[in-house]
């Protein structure tokens, strides 16, 4: 059945290369005020950024903990810097506040009581625009800094004063990225980062990724890491595409794992795969290595220095120990054995064992996983949940002001089968806003699950959780809404709020949109096939063989073998073995055209010695797993 494409639903390595542009970026971490409440994370942000801008090719100028007079000069340096860059970024991780819609970042020595203070104790938001100005490239703005005016505590708040920063009004050629929405307050994060430097962190480096994208993953990772609490906002007037690092896209981080431990064939590798990812495409072959010591077809060495790169690609993107470790044990004079050394001494050499840090590893939701924490699935919950109600009992006790960790108690106490515990917590924390706990509320409202059958009351959650960013209310919404669950149905809602889903990072929502534009109805299927790629490229691999299927048959776009062989070859190192299988058991639903080009990459690559026919046989299936089996080579599909 491998023409049948249908809705996804929720319902139940390459070294970076020379850069031609110049990139100058301004950092500042502020943690350690003098006299007003101080923040554990800002410094660490600043530093932690400053060492991945420095791998991505930026002159950066680090401020910690810096005063007035190290602010001015910092910014004055900057300047001077940016008149002859092609990018230039400013990041700001500290105390800052807005007053009659200006905004104001505060030094580590600042003394403020009133208004009349402002000039000598902040450094107006303006000066740093002023400096960025002297460039005529891209600007991109970061701020960290949208914790609650800080003078507070000691007095009136000056007039005029509000919660966070205000909105930015700038020229064409700006990018402004919050922490959260205008006019709101961020956290300053559980761990060693916040929640919107950590997940920035984790998708800087992302190969091939636009900023606009990159700040969509951000703002995912934000989302569901707070229960909705706090969305991450910016605002663009760039007038070309920027990409932090412009190397082709590769695969996600989790195949690059796999294959770094299954070139290496290393148990250590292999299990640290298994514990990060319970769920992952290739956890079965994991499995049988960890139990075996052996696989099949285990690959040799290809070439050690694309290898080198690939496995450094994978240790910065994920920022783990284990990784750093394994690249300079293998490579201590490598290309990159001075920034890994430098990560690890950055790094803590233990996992972060708070209790915050316990609880999301333990309880977070699947489809609350985030490039940090990939969440677990409901059956491994049940085999650790004194351990998980334990951790996320005390983490909703040191951070009552974020109830997702309420939110993930109610998780525990599910799985352990106090079901009427469980709803009093996730009643609790949906009362406070948390999205995960609105979302699991509804479902069990739906089905009559601890609670009584109430179809109204669960619509109304969902309607709540998809109104407050919830990508999950969204799908679940639409899927009522196509269904005519509660009345007639409502296709252009649906379709709506399925955009809206996409738009907060939903890449089941995006694949839904491409099945609805390649049946016609919606957009056009050159759109259709876009929806599958983007879909794909977001970890919803199904999408892969949904963009070969129109490009092998040309349904509703130009015919294209070439290109549907590249997404095919894309599928076979990403899914859970779905397109190797169609590859090599149902070859005939796919034209010879296509499975000639497949054959011919796979001979480029060196893994297939047989006849470019189309045809099928052992040499082309031996081919086919030997890409997925370690042997995904980027640049292959990037030269087609």
């Amino acid at each position: 059945m491998r023409r049948l494409i249908v809705f996804c639903l929720l319902w139940g390595l390459l070294a970076l290369p020379a850069l031609a542009e110049s990139r100058v970026a301004l950092v500042f971490g502020n943690s350690g005020y003098q006299s007003v409440s101080p923040l554990v994370n800002p410094v660490n942000d600043a530093l932690d950024i400053s060492v991945a801008l420095e791998g991505l090719g930026f002159e950066v100028i680090l401020g910690s903990d810096t005063s007035m007079a190290q602010m001015r000069s910092a910014i004055d340096q900057f300047g001077a810097a940016a008149e002859t860059a092609d990018v230039v970024m400013f990041f700001y991780a500290g105390h800052g506040f807005q007053i009659s819609g200006q905004n104001y970042l505060v030094p580590i020595d600042a003394r403020m009581s009133s208004v009349a203070d402002l000039a000598d104790q902040t450094v107006p938001l303006t000066d740093v625009m002023a400096a960025l100005e002297r460039s005529k490239g891209l600007k991109l703005v970061f701020l960290d800094a949208c914790r609650d005016n800080p003078f507070g505590a000691g007095g009136d708040l000056p007039t005029g004063a509000g919660s966070g920063l205000a909105r930015v009004g700038t020229a064409a050629d700006y990018m402004f990225a919050y922490a959260t929405q205008p006019d709101n307050v961020a956290y300053d994060g559980t761990g060693r980062n916040s929640f919107f430097t950590e997940a920035l962190l984790s998708h800087i480096y992302t190969p091939g990724q636009d900023v606009s994208e990159l700040l969509i993953s951000v703002r995912r990772d934000v989302l569901a890491a707070t229960g909705g609490r706090q969305i991450p906002w910016d605002n663009s007037s760039l007038t070309r595409r920027f990409k932090f690092d412009s190397s082709p896209m590769t695969v996600s981080e989790e195949t690059l794992l796999w294959q770094v431990a299954a070139d290496a064939k290393d148990a250590d590798l292999m299990q640290l795969y298994a514990d990060r990812y319970p769920q992952g495409a290739h956890v079965d072959d994991v499995l049988a290595f960890l139990q075996t010591g052996t696989r099949t077809r285990a690959l040799t060495q290809q070439n050690p220095v694309a290898e080198a790169e690939r496995l450094w690609s994978l240790a910065r993107r994920s920022r783990m120990r284990p990784l750093l470790d394994f690249y300079l044990e293998r490579y201590p004079d490598g290309a990159h054995a001075g920034q890994a050394s430098r990560l690890l001494d950055m790094l803590p050499r233990t996992a972060d064992n708070t209790p915050g840090a316990v609880c999301e590893r333990l309880a977070t939701h699947p489809r609350d996983a985030t490039a940090a924490t990939v969440g677990v699935p409901f059956s491994r919950l049940k085999q650790n949940t004194l351990a998980a109600i334990q951790a996320c009992s005390a983490a909703a006790a040191q951070s009552p002001d974020l109830p997702h960790y309420t939110a993930l108690l109610a998780r525990a106490n599910a799985a352990a089968g106090d079901l009427d515990r469980a709803v009093k917590l996730y009643k609790s924390a949906a009362g406070r806003g948390d999205l995960r706990a609105m979302v699991s509320l509804a479902q069990l409202t739906e089905r009559g699950t601890g609670v009584p059958q109430d179809m109204d009351a669960a619509m109304a959650l969902y309607e709540r959780a998809a109104e407050a960013g919830s990508p999950d209310a969204m799908i679940n919404l639409a899927v009522s809404l196509f269904q005519g669950d509660q009345g007639a149905p409502d296709p252009d809602r649906a379709v709506a709020l399925l955009r809206d889903a996409a738009g907060a990072g939903s890449a089941k929502a995006v694949f839904n949109l491409g099945v609805l534009a390649q049946d016609g109805v919606i957009d056009t299927s050159q759109d259709a096939l876009k929806y599958f790629q983007r879909a794909a490229r977001d970890g919803e691999y199904e999408g892969y063989r949904a963009a070969a299927i129109l490009l092998d048959e040309g349904r509703g776009v130009p015919r294209d073998p070439e290109e549907a062989a590249n997404h095919l070859l894309r599928g076979v190192a990403e899914d859970r073995g779905t397109v190797l299988k169609q590859l090599t058991t149902s070859s005939g639903d796919w034209s010879r055209d296509t499975l000639k080009s497949v054959q011919s990459r796979l001979k480029e690559a060196g893994y297939y010695a047989g006849a470019i026919d189309g045809l099928p046989g052992p040499n082309f299936t031996a081919a086919l797993e030997r890409w997925r089996n370690g042997g995904f080579k980027a640049e292959i599909l990037a030269s087609n």
